[in-house]
Protein backbone atom coordinates (compact mmCIF):
# COMPACT_ATOMS: atom_id res chain seq x y z
CA UNK A 1 0.00 0.00 0.00
CA UNK A 2 1.40 3.29 -0.73
CA UNK A 3 1.11 5.69 2.06
CA UNK A 4 1.48 9.67 1.22
CA UNK A 5 -0.07 11.77 4.12
CA UNK A 6 -2.12 14.50 3.27
CA UNK A 7 -2.29 17.82 4.81
CA UNK A 8 -4.89 20.95 3.51
CA UNK A 9 -1.81 22.92 1.46
CA UNK A 10 -1.42 19.94 -0.82
CA UNK A 11 -1.72 20.77 -4.73
CA UNK A 12 -3.75 18.30 -5.47
CA UNK A 13 -2.93 19.22 -9.72
CA UNK A 14 0.30 17.66 -8.57
CA UNK A 15 -1.11 14.20 -8.86
CA UNK A 16 -1.46 12.51 -11.99
CA UNK A 17 -5.01 12.23 -13.41
CA UNK A 18 -7.72 10.98 -16.03
CA UNK A 19 -10.51 12.56 -17.33
CA UNK A 20 -13.91 10.41 -18.67
CA UNK A 21 -15.95 12.88 -18.70
CA UNK A 22 -15.07 16.45 -19.54
CA UNK A 23 -17.57 17.99 -22.61
CA UNK A 24 -15.25 20.39 -25.15
CA UNK A 25 -18.33 22.72 -25.07
CA UNK A 26 -18.28 23.21 -21.62
CA UNK A 27 -14.30 23.61 -20.57
CA UNK A 28 -14.10 26.77 -22.93
CA UNK A 29 -12.06 29.90 -21.00
CA UNK A 30 -13.93 33.25 -20.63
CA UNK A 31 -11.20 35.07 -22.50
CA UNK A 32 -11.20 32.67 -25.30
CA UNK A 33 -15.24 32.83 -25.73
CA UNK A 34 -15.27 36.83 -25.33
CA UNK A 35 -12.37 37.10 -28.44
CA UNK A 36 -14.35 34.70 -30.75
CA UNK A 37 -18.06 35.80 -29.97
CA UNK A 38 -16.52 39.17 -31.45
CA UNK A 39 -15.03 37.34 -33.99
CA UNK A 40 -18.80 36.01 -34.88
CA UNK A 41 -20.68 39.00 -33.84
CA UNK A 42 -22.34 36.88 -30.74
CA UNK A 43 -23.94 38.61 -28.38
CA UNK A 44 -22.89 37.41 -24.67
CA UNK A 45 -24.17 38.89 -21.34
CA UNK A 46 -20.79 40.46 -20.47
CA UNK A 47 -17.39 40.86 -22.07
CA UNK A 48 -15.68 41.06 -18.90
CA UNK A 49 -13.89 37.82 -18.43
CA UNK A 50 -14.43 37.70 -14.61
CA UNK A 51 -18.11 38.62 -15.10
CA UNK A 52 -18.69 36.36 -17.79
CA UNK A 53 -17.32 33.09 -15.53
CA UNK A 54 -19.53 34.16 -12.90
CA UNK A 55 -22.52 34.37 -14.98
CA UNK A 56 -22.10 30.89 -16.16
CA UNK A 57 -21.33 29.33 -13.06
CA UNK A 58 -24.70 31.15 -11.91
CA UNK A 59 -26.65 30.18 -14.94
CA UNK A 60 -25.97 26.72 -14.50
CA UNK A 61 -26.06 26.64 -10.65
CA UNK A 62 -30.14 26.11 -10.79
CA UNK A 63 -30.97 22.35 -10.17
CA UNK A 64 -32.33 21.52 -13.34
CA UNK A 65 -30.45 19.86 -15.90
CA UNK A 66 -32.10 22.03 -18.84
CA UNK A 67 -31.66 25.66 -17.27
CA UNK A 68 -28.18 23.98 -17.40
CA UNK A 69 -27.83 22.79 -20.93
CA UNK A 70 -28.95 26.56 -22.12
CA UNK A 71 -25.50 27.68 -21.22
CA UNK A 72 -23.84 26.20 -23.71
CA UNK A 73 -25.83 28.05 -26.42
CA UNK A 74 -23.09 30.72 -25.75
CA UNK A 75 -20.23 28.20 -26.16
CA UNK A 76 -21.54 26.26 -29.13
CA UNK A 77 -22.39 29.77 -30.85
CA UNK A 78 -18.64 30.82 -30.81
CA UNK A 79 -17.34 27.39 -31.76
CA UNK A 80 -18.93 27.05 -35.66
CA UNK A 81 -15.26 27.72 -37.50
CA UNK A 82 -12.36 25.39 -38.29
CA UNK A 83 -10.21 27.86 -36.58
CA UNK A 84 -11.98 28.57 -33.80
CA UNK A 85 -12.72 24.34 -33.12
CA UNK A 86 -8.51 24.15 -33.05
CA UNK A 87 -8.05 26.68 -30.63
CA UNK A 88 -10.73 25.66 -28.19
CA UNK A 89 -9.13 22.02 -28.81
CA UNK A 90 -5.77 22.95 -28.27
CA UNK A 91 -6.61 25.16 -25.29
CA UNK A 92 -9.08 22.40 -23.45
CA UNK A 93 -5.39 20.31 -23.52
CA UNK A 94 -3.64 22.95 -22.26
CA UNK A 95 -5.89 23.10 -19.49
CA UNK A 96 -6.20 19.25 -18.91
CA UNK A 97 -2.45 19.43 -18.44
CA UNK A 98 -2.73 22.58 -16.39
CA UNK A 99 -4.84 20.21 -14.12
CA UNK A 100 -2.17 17.36 -14.06
CA UNK A 101 -4.15 15.28 -16.41
CA UNK A 102 -2.32 12.50 -18.19
CA UNK A 103 -5.34 10.82 -20.56
CA UNK A 104 -8.63 12.31 -21.07
CA UNK A 105 -11.43 11.76 -23.46
CA UNK A 106 -13.31 14.87 -25.03
CA UNK A 107 -16.88 13.97 -25.73
CA UNK A 108 -18.77 16.90 -27.95
CA UNK A 109 -21.27 17.05 -30.68
CA UNK A 110 -20.06 17.42 -34.06
CA UNK A 111 -23.76 18.19 -35.41
CA UNK A 112 -24.08 21.21 -33.50
CA UNK A 113 -21.27 22.85 -35.44
CA UNK A 114 -21.71 23.12 -38.61
CA UNK A 115 -23.72 26.75 -39.11
CA UNK A 116 -21.01 28.08 -40.90
CA UNK A 117 -20.52 25.11 -43.36
CA UNK A 118 -18.49 22.75 -41.96
CA UNK A 119 -19.38 19.35 -42.89
CA UNK A 120 -19.33 16.73 -40.11
CA UNK A 121 -15.96 15.72 -40.64
CA UNK A 122 -14.37 18.40 -41.31
CA UNK A 123 -15.29 19.26 -37.56
CA UNK A 124 -14.14 16.10 -36.15
CA UNK A 125 -10.87 16.81 -38.15
CA UNK A 126 -10.22 20.18 -37.36
CA UNK A 127 -10.67 19.42 -33.72
CA UNK A 128 -8.75 16.85 -33.58
CA UNK A 129 -5.73 18.86 -35.42
CA UNK A 130 -6.58 20.84 -32.07
CA UNK A 131 -5.72 18.26 -29.75
CA UNK A 132 -2.64 16.50 -31.46
CA UNK A 133 -0.88 19.99 -31.69
CA UNK A 134 -0.97 20.47 -28.42
CA UNK A 135 -0.83 17.35 -26.72
CA UNK A 136 2.59 16.81 -29.07
CA UNK A 137 4.02 20.16 -28.44
CA UNK A 138 3.20 19.67 -24.01
CA UNK A 139 4.53 16.07 -24.24
CA UNK A 140 7.63 17.08 -25.53
CA UNK A 141 7.84 19.91 -23.54
CA UNK A 142 7.42 17.17 -21.08
CA UNK A 143 4.12 17.24 -19.59
CA UNK A 144 2.91 13.92 -20.95
CA UNK A 145 -1.02 14.32 -22.29
CA UNK A 146 -2.90 11.85 -24.54
CA UNK A 147 -6.59 12.74 -25.61
CA UNK A 148 -8.87 10.70 -27.46
CA UNK A 149 -12.00 12.25 -29.18
CA UNK A 150 -15.70 10.92 -27.59
CA UNK A 151 -18.05 11.53 -30.54
CA UNK A 152 -21.67 12.49 -29.39
CA UNK A 153 -24.54 12.50 -30.59
CA UNK A 154 -28.07 14.60 -29.40
CA UNK A 155 -30.54 12.74 -27.86
CA UNK A 156 -33.46 15.08 -29.66
CA UNK A 157 -32.25 14.70 -32.73
CA UNK A 158 -32.79 12.21 -35.31
CA UNK A 159 -29.20 11.83 -36.60
CA UNK A 160 -27.55 8.87 -34.02
CA UNK A 161 -26.77 6.53 -36.92
CA UNK A 162 -24.90 9.34 -38.99
CA UNK A 163 -23.28 10.23 -35.96
CA UNK A 164 -22.41 6.56 -35.18
CA UNK A 165 -21.15 6.28 -38.71
CA UNK A 166 -19.00 9.42 -38.22
CA UNK A 167 -17.15 8.12 -35.13
CA UNK A 168 -16.69 4.74 -36.88
CA UNK A 169 -14.95 6.56 -39.88
CA UNK A 170 -12.78 8.62 -37.74
CA UNK A 171 -12.20 5.72 -35.45
CA UNK A 172 -8.20 5.28 -35.99
CA UNK A 173 -7.67 8.91 -36.03
CA UNK A 174 -8.48 10.18 -33.02
CA UNK A 175 -12.34 9.20 -32.23
CA UNK A 176 -12.04 6.58 -29.37
CA UNK A 177 -15.81 6.24 -28.64
CA UNK A 178 -19.51 7.35 -28.98
CA UNK A 179 -21.90 9.05 -26.23
CA UNK A 180 -25.24 10.33 -26.78
CA UNK A 181 -25.93 13.43 -24.69
CA UNK A 182 -28.98 16.34 -24.18
CA UNK A 183 -32.06 16.11 -22.20
CA UNK A 184 -32.66 12.92 -20.66
CA UNK A 185 -35.62 12.72 -19.84
CA UNK A 186 -38.33 11.89 -23.12
CA UNK A 187 -35.27 10.86 -24.98
CA UNK A 188 -34.14 7.46 -24.11
CA UNK A 189 -31.22 5.50 -25.85
CA UNK A 190 -33.82 3.06 -27.89
CA UNK A 191 -34.57 6.37 -30.21
CA UNK A 192 -31.23 5.52 -31.27
CA UNK A 193 -31.40 1.73 -31.40
CA UNK A 194 -29.87 1.72 -35.36
CA UNK A 195 -27.09 3.60 -34.18
CA UNK A 196 -26.42 1.56 -31.49
CA UNK A 197 -26.49 -1.74 -33.36
CA UNK A 198 -24.21 -0.35 -36.10
CA UNK A 199 -21.73 0.55 -33.14
CA UNK A 200 -22.20 -2.98 -31.34
CA UNK A 201 -21.59 -4.17 -35.02
CA UNK A 202 -18.14 -3.28 -35.22
CA UNK A 203 -17.23 -3.47 -32.08
CA UNK A 204 -16.64 0.30 -30.85
CA UNK A 205 -17.43 1.05 -27.46
CA UNK A 206 -20.13 3.23 -26.26
CA UNK A 207 -20.48 5.47 -23.13
CA UNK A 208 -24.37 6.81 -22.43
CA UNK A 209 -25.12 9.46 -20.34
CA UNK A 210 -27.77 7.98 -18.71
CA UNK A 211 -29.10 8.02 -14.52
CA UNK A 212 -28.55 11.88 -14.50
CA UNK A 213 -31.80 13.29 -15.35
CA UNK A 214 -33.47 10.52 -15.32
CA UNK A 215 -33.38 7.29 -13.28
CA UNK A 216 -33.43 3.30 -13.36
CA UNK A 217 -35.00 2.99 -16.56
CA UNK A 218 -32.49 5.34 -18.07
CA UNK A 219 -30.05 3.44 -17.17
CA UNK A 220 -31.49 0.22 -18.07
CA UNK A 221 -32.12 1.27 -21.53
CA UNK A 222 -28.58 2.68 -21.99
CA UNK A 223 -27.24 -1.00 -20.65
CA UNK A 224 -29.81 -2.78 -23.11
CA UNK A 225 -30.09 -0.94 -26.08
CA UNK A 226 -26.97 0.95 -26.19
CA UNK A 227 -24.52 -1.67 -24.51
CA UNK A 228 -23.45 1.16 -22.70
CA UNK A 229 -19.37 0.00 -21.01
CA UNK A 230 -19.73 2.98 -19.28
CA UNK A 231 -22.41 5.36 -17.67
CA UNK A 232 -21.98 9.48 -18.26
CA UNK A 233 -22.72 10.07 -14.27
CA UNK A 234 -24.89 6.40 -13.93
CA UNK A 235 -25.09 8.59 -10.30
CA UNK A 236 -29.09 7.20 -9.80
CA UNK A 237 -28.06 3.67 -9.79
CA UNK A 238 -28.07 4.51 -6.10
CA UNK A 239 -31.77 4.23 -6.46
CA UNK A 240 -31.70 0.77 -7.00
CA UNK A 241 -29.36 0.28 -3.48
CA UNK A 242 -31.80 0.42 -0.24
CA UNK A 243 -30.01 0.27 3.45
CA UNK A 244 -32.11 -0.85 6.22
CA UNK A 245 -31.17 -0.06 9.32
CA UNK A 246 -31.39 -2.95 12.19
CA UNK A 247 -32.86 -5.72 11.84
CA UNK A 248 -31.10 -9.44 11.57
CA UNK A 249 -27.85 -9.55 9.20
CA UNK A 250 -27.71 -13.05 7.05
CA UNK A 251 -26.83 -14.87 10.27
CA UNK A 252 -29.63 -14.26 12.29
CA UNK A 253 -27.69 -11.59 14.31
CA UNK A 254 -29.20 -8.70 15.52
CA UNK A 255 -28.03 -5.46 13.99
CA UNK A 256 -27.65 -1.83 16.07
CA UNK A 257 -29.56 0.41 14.71
CA UNK A 258 -26.65 3.01 13.58
CA UNK A 259 -25.67 0.29 11.24
CA UNK A 260 -26.78 0.19 7.84
CA UNK A 261 -27.08 -3.64 6.27
CA UNK A 262 -27.14 -2.74 2.21
CA UNK A 263 -29.01 -4.37 -0.50
CA UNK A 264 -28.38 -4.32 -4.21
CA UNK A 265 -31.32 -4.54 -6.46
CA UNK A 266 -30.78 -6.79 -9.73
CA UNK A 267 -29.60 -3.70 -11.96
CA UNK A 268 -27.75 -2.32 -9.48
CA UNK A 269 -25.49 -5.89 -8.92
CA UNK A 270 -25.69 -6.38 -12.81
CA UNK A 271 -23.37 -2.98 -12.76
CA UNK A 272 -21.50 -3.21 -9.82
CA UNK A 273 -20.94 -6.77 -10.43
CA UNK A 274 -20.13 -6.25 -14.10
CA UNK A 275 -17.62 -3.67 -13.40
CA UNK A 276 -19.29 -1.17 -15.63
CA UNK A 277 -17.97 2.58 -15.08
CA UNK A 278 -19.74 5.33 -13.42
CA UNK A 279 -18.41 8.63 -14.68
CA UNK A 280 -19.41 10.38 -11.61
CA UNK A 281 -19.00 14.53 -11.80
CA UNK A 282 -19.89 15.56 -8.10
CA UNK A 283 -20.22 19.18 -8.70
CA UNK A 284 -22.22 19.13 -11.92
CA UNK A 285 -24.64 16.35 -9.91
CA UNK A 286 -25.42 18.91 -7.43
CA UNK A 287 -25.65 21.87 -10.27
CA UNK A 288 -28.02 19.86 -11.71
CA UNK A 289 -30.45 18.20 -9.52
CA UNK A 290 -28.96 14.98 -10.34
CA UNK A 291 -28.63 13.76 -6.39
CA UNK A 292 -31.41 16.31 -5.16
CA UNK A 293 -33.38 12.76 -4.28
CA UNK A 294 -30.09 11.98 -1.79
CA UNK A 295 -30.15 15.04 -0.07
CA UNK A 296 -28.33 18.50 -0.27
CA UNK A 297 -24.82 19.79 0.08
CA UNK A 298 -21.74 16.99 -0.90
CA UNK A 299 -21.80 15.49 1.77
CA UNK A 300 -25.10 14.04 1.07
CA UNK A 301 -24.02 12.73 -2.48
CA UNK A 302 -24.47 8.88 -2.97
CA UNK A 303 -20.34 8.82 -4.55
CA UNK A 304 -19.63 7.35 -1.14
CA UNK A 305 -22.35 4.94 -0.72
CA UNK A 306 -21.16 3.46 -4.32
CA UNK A 307 -17.58 3.34 -3.65
CA UNK A 308 -17.80 2.12 -0.48
CA UNK A 309 -20.03 -1.06 -2.00
CA UNK A 310 -17.95 -2.18 -4.47
CA UNK A 311 -18.68 0.16 -7.89
CA UNK A 312 -16.83 0.89 -10.35
CA UNK A 313 -16.70 4.57 -9.57
CA UNK A 314 -14.79 7.36 -11.41
CA UNK A 315 -14.95 11.05 -11.12
CA UNK A 316 -14.74 13.52 -13.68
CA UNK A 317 -15.43 17.43 -14.12
CA UNK A 318 -18.28 17.43 -16.71
CA UNK A 319 -18.09 20.53 -17.82
CA UNK A 320 -15.33 22.80 -16.18
CA UNK A 321 -16.77 26.55 -17.24
CA UNK A 322 -20.54 25.80 -16.06
CA UNK A 323 -19.08 24.30 -12.70
CA UNK A 324 -16.61 26.17 -11.97
CA UNK A 325 -14.63 23.20 -11.24
CA UNK A 326 -11.11 21.12 -12.39
CA UNK A 327 -10.51 17.35 -11.62
CA UNK A 328 -8.32 18.50 -8.82
CA UNK A 329 -11.10 20.68 -7.28
CA UNK A 330 -13.25 17.35 -7.49
CA UNK A 331 -11.44 14.94 -5.87
CA UNK A 332 -10.24 17.84 -3.27
CA UNK A 333 -14.35 18.22 -2.39
CA UNK A 334 -14.07 14.51 -2.26
CA UNK A 335 -11.48 14.58 0.39
CA UNK A 336 -13.05 17.10 2.71
CA UNK A 337 -16.46 15.82 2.26
CA UNK A 338 -15.22 11.72 3.07
CA UNK A 339 -12.39 12.02 4.87
CA UNK A 340 -10.91 10.37 1.65
CA UNK A 341 -7.00 10.05 1.88
CA UNK A 342 -4.42 9.68 -1.15
CA UNK A 343 -4.97 5.97 -1.45
CA UNK A 344 -8.88 6.12 -2.23
CA UNK A 345 -7.90 9.41 -4.94
CA UNK A 346 -5.29 6.80 -6.73
CA UNK A 347 -8.07 3.62 -6.22
CA UNK A 348 -10.32 6.09 -7.85
CA UNK A 349 -7.75 7.35 -10.99
CA UNK A 350 -7.05 3.71 -11.50
CA UNK A 351 -10.75 2.66 -12.14
CA UNK A 352 -10.49 5.42 -14.70
CA UNK A 353 -7.53 4.52 -16.28
CA UNK A 354 -8.54 0.63 -16.44
CA UNK A 355 -12.14 1.84 -17.87
CA UNK A 356 -10.05 4.43 -21.20
CA UNK A 357 -11.32 3.57 -24.08
CA UNK A 358 -7.60 2.43 -25.03
CA UNK A 359 -6.45 -1.13 -26.26
CA UNK A 360 -5.36 -3.21 -22.97
CA UNK A 361 -1.45 -2.50 -23.20
CA UNK A 362 -2.18 1.20 -23.50
CA UNK A 363 -4.21 1.11 -20.38
CA UNK A 364 -1.49 -0.87 -18.51
CA UNK A 365 1.17 1.50 -19.13
CA UNK A 366 -1.05 4.05 -17.95
CA UNK A 367 -1.77 2.23 -14.81
CA UNK A 368 2.08 1.73 -14.23
CA UNK A 369 2.86 5.50 -15.06
CA UNK A 370 0.29 6.42 -12.21
CA UNK A 371 1.30 4.19 -10.02
CA UNK A 372 4.83 4.83 -10.40
CA UNK A 373 3.91 8.64 -10.24
CA UNK A 374 2.33 8.15 -6.72
CA UNK A 375 5.42 5.78 -5.60
CA UNK A 376 7.93 8.75 -6.79
CA UNK A 377 5.18 11.37 -4.93
CA UNK A 378 5.16 9.09 -1.53
CA UNK A 379 9.16 9.36 -1.46
CA UNK A 380 9.71 12.72 -2.63
CA UNK A 381 7.48 13.94 0.41
CA UNK A 382 9.39 11.39 3.16
CA UNK A 383 12.84 13.07 1.39
CA UNK A 384 11.16 16.78 1.05
CA UNK A 385 11.85 17.04 -2.43
CA UNK A 386 10.42 17.49 -5.68
CA UNK A 387 8.00 15.59 -8.11
CA UNK A 388 8.11 15.94 -11.52
CA UNK A 389 6.52 13.34 -14.26
CA UNK A 390 8.00 11.29 -16.68
CA UNK A 391 6.18 10.08 -19.68
CA UNK A 392 4.25 7.02 -19.60
CA UNK A 393 4.37 5.98 -23.18
CA UNK A 394 5.13 2.51 -23.62
CA UNK A 395 7.62 3.31 -26.51
CA UNK A 396 9.71 4.66 -24.26
CA UNK A 397 10.42 1.38 -22.88
CA UNK A 398 12.25 0.19 -26.19
CA UNK A 399 14.70 3.20 -26.18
Amino acid sequence: MIHIAYDPSFDFRALPKVSLHDHLDGGLRPQTIIELAAEANHKLPTTDPEELGAWFRASADSGSLERYLETFDHTIAVMQTREALIRVASEFVEDLVDDGVVYGEVRWAPEQHLREGLSLDDAVEAVQEGLEEASNRLTEAGTPIQVGQLVTAMRHTDRGTEIAALALRHRSRGVVGFDIAGAEVGFPPSRMKEAFDLLAENFFPTTIHAGEAAGLDSIRDALITGRAQRLGHGVRIAEDIEIQFGGLDDDGEEVSEDTGLVNLGPMANWVRDRGIALEICPSSNLQTGATAEFGEGIESHPVDLLVQTGFNVTISPDNRLMSGTTLSDEFELLVEAFDYDLEDILDLTLNAAEAAFLPLEEREALVDFINEAYEQLADEQNDGGDFEFESFDDDDDED
